[in-house]
C-alpha cells in the first residue's frame, strides 16, 4: 500500500479521506509543512508517497490518474502531487524550500519545484473530470456541483479506449470490448492475464487452421477475432485501472507478431494437408509486415525531435485529417491490425489459404507503398535538422554486426562522403538482383553478399542525419529477408521454406524487441547480442554460404536454416525475457501500432 499525506486538516464533510483509501493509500493528516516533511521522511524510501490538499475537491478518476499511474516519476494534478521513489529525495528538498516560504498552494509549489528540479512532473489531461481546490465555501459548493454534473465512470470508459485507432476497431470492437475491460477490472484481472488469453486464443485459431478442413478454417476465423478483442481489451483494461508494468510492455509489445506469425503458419500448414504449398506466400507475408513497420519505426525515430520539422506534404495531411471522413480513409488504406485481422478471419472462413495470403499482400504492398511515399515526399520536402540522438536511433535500428562494424570503423574518416541511403540501397539492389538471377547455390551470390558486406558497413560509417536516411534500417531488412526467401524457394531441399520462415520469424523478434526497447527509452539491445547473432549483413552473408556449400547435399541446407533459426531464437528469447522481466526495464505500456 502507498501513503497519501493530507497537507493539512481534512475538511468537514470531505469525502477525500475515503477516496484516497479506495485507491490503495493509507492516508495521513499533517498540519502544515513541518510535519508534513516528517511523515514523509518516516515512509519507506522504496514507497510511493502522495500528498493531497484537504481541500481538495473533484472526481475519484482524476485523483487516479494523478496519483496511480506507475510509469512516471512524479505526477500533479491542482491540490495533488505523487512522487515514486526516484523523485522522492527532490521532493524532499522542495517540501523544506516550501516549508521556510510558508506557502498557500503547497502541491502546486512542489510540483513547479520538481520540475525545476529536474524531475519531469506529468500533468494528466482531465477533460471534464473535475479536480480544484476551492478558495472559499462558495467556490467550494460550485465545484461540487461541478463534480455532480459529470459521470466520472462514463468518463473512465471513454479514456479506456485508444483516442487514434482505426476504422473496424473504432466502430466494431471498442463499443463493446470496454464493458469487458470494466467486468475484469472488477473481478480483479490484470492487463497480462488479457494479454496471456489473447496469445492462446490465437494459437489455438492456428491449430485449427492447421486442420486444413473448413470446419477447422471457420473455428479459426472465429477464433481470430475473439483473440483480437482480447487483444484491444487489454490495452483499455491498462488504461482503465492505470495498470501498466514492465512485463505487460513487454508482452503487448510483442505478442501481436507472435499471433499473426502463428496464425500464417497454421494456415500454410493447413494447406499443405490439401496439396497446396504456399509457405513462400506465407514468408512473402511476414517480411511485407515487418519491412513496412520498419519504415513506421524509423521514420518516427528520425524525426522524433527533430527541428524545424514542418513541410508542405505535413500541412496536406493535416488539412486532411481535419475532415472526418478523410482521417478513416487514411486509416483503412493502410489495412491497420484491426482490418487486416477482419480481413484474415473473414477469408479464412469462406475461402482458402492461398486467397488470404495473396489478399494479404496486395493490401500490405498497396499500405506500404502509400506511407512510406507520403514519409519520403515529407522528407524531401522539409529541411529538418535531425539530432544525434535519432542517428543512434537509426544506427541500433539498422542492426550492424561485427563485420559491418570493422568496415564502418575503417571508413569513418576516410571513406567517400555518400549518403547512407544510397549506399543501403546500392547493396540491396545488388545482393537482390543477384539471388534472383543466379541459380541456387551459385559462388557469384556469395562473391555479391561480401560486397553486400561492405557496402552496408560503409552506409553507416557516419552519423544517419540525411533527408531519407531513415530508409537504410527497411533496406537492410528487405536484404536479409528476401534473401532468405528466395534462397530457401530456389533449394530443392525438403521444407526449407518452413525453416526459413522460422527463421526470419526469430530475427523479425529481435527486431521488434529493438524497436521497444528505443521506444522505452533504454537503447537498442546490448552489443554482445548484436555481435553473437551476427548483425543483419554476417546472417545474411551466411545464409549465401550455406547455400552455396550445402546445393547438392540433400536436406542439409534445410537442417542448416533450422539450427540458425533455433539459434537465434533462444539468444534472442532468452535476453529479451532476461530484460523486460527485469527491474531495470521501464514501466510502459505500448498503446500499440495502427498498422
Amino acid at each position: 500500500m502507498s501513503t497519501a499525506i493530507l497537507t493539512g486538516p481534512p475538511a468537514p464533510g470531505s469525502s477525500l479521506d475515503g477516496d484516497l483509501r479506495s485507491l490503495g493509500f493509507d492516508v495521513k493528516a499533517a498540519s502544515g509543512a513541518d510535519e508534513t516533511g516528517a511523515l514523509l521522511a518516516a515512509v519507506p524510501a522504496g514507497e510511493r508517497v502522495a500528498l493531497v490538499d484537504p481541500r481538495f475537491v473533484g472526481h475519484v478518476h482524476a485523483l487516479r490518474l494523478a496519483l496511480t499511474d506507475p510509469r512516471f516519476p512524479a505526477a500533479a494534478a491542482p491540490g495533488a502531487l505523487t512522487a515514486q521513489s526516484g523523485a522522492r529525495p527532490a521532493l524532499a528538498r522542495a517540501l523544506t524550500a516550501a516549508g521556510a516560504s510558508g506557502a498557500d498552494d503547497l502541491t502546486g509549489t512542489l510540483a513547479d519545484a520538481l520540475d525545476a528540479d529536474g524531475v519531469a512532473v506529468h500533468r494528466p489531461q482531465l477533460g471534464t473530470l473535475v479536480a480544484t481546490v476551492p478558495a472559499d465555501a462558495e467556490a467550494r459548493h460550485e465545484a461540487r456541483a461541478a463534480v455532480d454534473a459529470v459521470d466520472d465512470e462514463a468518463v473512465r470508459l471513454r479514456s479506456a479506449v485508444k483516442a487514434h485507432d482505426g476504422f473496424f476497431t473504432t466502430f466494431f470492437i471498442s463499443p463493446y470490448s470496454r464493458y469487458i475491460a470494466r467486468w475484469c477490472a472488477r473481478r480483479g484481472l490484470t492487463p497480462n492475464q488479457v494479454t496471456t488469453a489473447s496469445l492462446l486464443t490465437a494459437l489455438i485459431a492456428a491449430g485449427f487452421a492447421a486442420t486444413g478442413t473448413r470446419g477447422g478454417y471457420v473455428a479459426a476465423g472465429v477464433l481470430l477475432l475473439v483473440s483480437f478483442v482480447l487483444d484491444c481489451t487489454d490495452g483499455q483494461l491498462a488504461r482503465y485501472a492505470l495498470k501498466y508494468s514492465t512485463m505487460g510492455a513487454w508482452l503487448d509489445a510483442t505478442f501481436d507478431r507472435a499471433k499473426e506469425y502463428a496464425f500464417y503458419a497454421g494456415l500454410a500448414l493447413g494447406a499443405a494437408r490439401n496439396g497446396d504449398d504456399v509457405w513462400a506466400l506465407a514468408l512473402g507475408s511476414m517480411i511485407l509486415m515487418t519491412c513496412r513497420h520498419v519504415v513506421d519505426f524509423s521514420f518516427n525515430e528520425a524525426n522524433h525531435d527533430a527541428t524545424a520539422n514542418t513541410s508542405p506534404t505535413a500541412a496536406l495531411s493535416d488539412r486532411l485529417d481535419s475532415r472526418g471522413w478523410t482521417v478513416w480513409a487514411r486509416r483503412m488504406i493502410i489495412l491497420p491490425i484491426g482490418e487486416r485481422w477482419a480481413m484474415i478471419a473473414v477469408l479464412t472462413a469462406v475461402t482458402n489459404p492461398r486467397i488470404v495470403f495473396w489478399a494479404l499482400i496486395i493490401g500490405c504492398a498497396f499500405g506500404a507503398c502509400y506511407t512510406t511515399a507520403g514519409r519520403v515526399l515529407r522528407s524531401l520536402t522539409r529541411k529538418a535538422k535531425r539530432t544525434d540522438r535519432a542517428a543512434r536511433a537509426l544506427a541500433d535500428l539498422a542492426d550492424s554486426g561485427p563485420l559491418a562494424g570493422i568496415v564502418a570503423r575503417v571508413l569513418a574518416r576516410t571513406g567517400p562522403r555518400v549518403p547512407g541511403v544510397v549506399l543501403a540501397a546500392v547493396a540491396t539492389g545488388a545482393l537482390l538482383a543477384t539471388v534472383l538471377a543466379r541459380p541456387f547455390g551459385d559462388r557469384q551470390i556469395v562473391i555479391i553478399a561480401v560486397f553486400y558486406v561492405v557496402l552496408s558497413g560503409a552506409a553507416v560509417a557516419r552519423p544517419l542525419k540525411g533527408a531519407l536516411d531513415w530508409l537504410v534500417p527497411p533496406l537492410f531488412r528487405a536484404a536479409e529477408y528476401t534473401t532468405v526467401l528466395v534462397l530457401a524457394a530456389r533449394s530443392d531441399s525438403a521444407h526449407a521454406l518452413p525453416a526459413a520462415f522460422g527463421l526470419v520469424a526469430a530475427v523479425a523478434y529481435h527486431h521488434y524487441d529493438t524497436v521497444y526497447r528505443i521506444r522505452g527509452g533504454t537503447g537498442a539491445p546490448p552489443a554482445w547480442l548484436v555481435r553473437v547473432t551476427g548483425g543483419h549483413e554476417g546472417r545474411t552473408l551466411l545464409v549465401t554460404v550455406l547455400a552455396a556449400l550445402l546445393a547438392d547435399r540433400g536436406d542439409d541446407f534445410t537442417l542448416a536454416l533450422t539450427a540458425l533459426a533455433v539459434a537465434v531464437a533462444l539468444v534472442v528469447l532468452v535476453e529479451s525475457i532476461r530484460f523486460w522481466v527485469s527491474s531495470g526495464a521501464p514501466a510502459v505500456h505500448d498503446e500499440g501500432e495502427t498498422a
